[in-house]
């Protein structure tokens, strides 16, 4: 039994649904933030309407209070919270010089910014109570960057900076921080990049689905770990990017995305 309370963002659709499903079907207690109150209000329902434990509680991952209220309302509802998955993020796929400032400045205000709000209501928590696990959903774009994701893998980018310096700043505690980095997810993150940004995004390369990566974030929670690979594989190409970075520029060509 997983015996958690677990904070998500970002959880009204794919992966963020997907760890709240599988986590509260296995005894957690889910804390459910998006946008999307309606989404999330069914998504709660649907698991308490199962015997499992969860609250629904829609913000905005770019509002500093909007997380701090959060985490606030999981340790009233349930006591504490256990771990904190940072996993709100949208994409854009176009040149960088096709990149206009406001959609860099969406980018980063969602992706960063509301890793760090999220991250930061829950790490005094985390403090406070000398227990935690903190969880970063990057990408592997964050450690190889690809053509048309610039902006995108570079907000990636930092999270996993963040993850590795709090990692070092917790190391020897009960606090844990981890990084995730799926491959391409079949969820609605191209569906929203149409809906948003008015183009489609196509491209090779593996996919994995959200119950896969969700599958890979509940085993971490149960044994903390710094760094979580859904799609084992992809594992070679953050190795082949650091110690052959030429390579990896060929390589990544084999799976390149255009938009449509």
């Amino acid at each position: 039994m997983l015996d958690r309370v677990i904070v998500i963002t970002g959880a009204s659709a794919g992966i963020g649904r997907a760890v709240a499903e599988l986590a509260a079907a296995d005894g957690a207690a889910v804390v459910l933030s998006a946008r999307r109150a309606d989404a999330l209000d069914a998504i709660a329902a649907a698991i308490t309407a199962k015997g499992g434990r969860a609250l629904a509680v829609p913000g905005d991952v770019t509002r500093e209070s909007d997380m701090t209220a959060l985490v606030s309302r999981a340790i009233a509802a349930f006591g504490r919270v256990d771990v904190m998955l940072c996993n709100a993020g949208i994409g854009f796929h176009d040149r960088f010089e096709a990149t206009t400032p406001e959609i860099m400045r969406r980018l980063v205000n969602v992706n960063l910014m509301g890793t760090l709000y999220a991250a930061s209501a829950a790490m005094a928590h985390f403090r406070q109570r000398g227990a935690g696990h903190l969880i970063a959903v990057s990408s592997i774009v964050g450690r190889r960057g690809i053509a048309g994701s610039a902006v995108y893998a570079a907000t990636k980018s930092a999270q996993i900076g963040l993850i590795e310096a709090i990692r070092s700043e917790v190391f020897g505690t009960n606090i844990h921080a981890s990084v995730v980095y799926p491959v391409a997810t079949r969820t609605e993150f191209r569906a929203a990049i149409k809906r948003d940004f008015g183009h489609e995004v196509r491209g090779r390369g593996p996919e994995q689905s959200a119950e896969r990566v969700a599958a890979a974030i509940i085993e971490c929670i149960r044994h903390p770990r710094p760094e979580v690979y859904p799609f084992p594989k992809a594992k070679w190409l953050s190795v082949v990017a650091v110690v052959a970075p030429r390579l990896a520029d060929k390589l990544v060509q084999k799976y390149s995305r255009r938009k449509v």
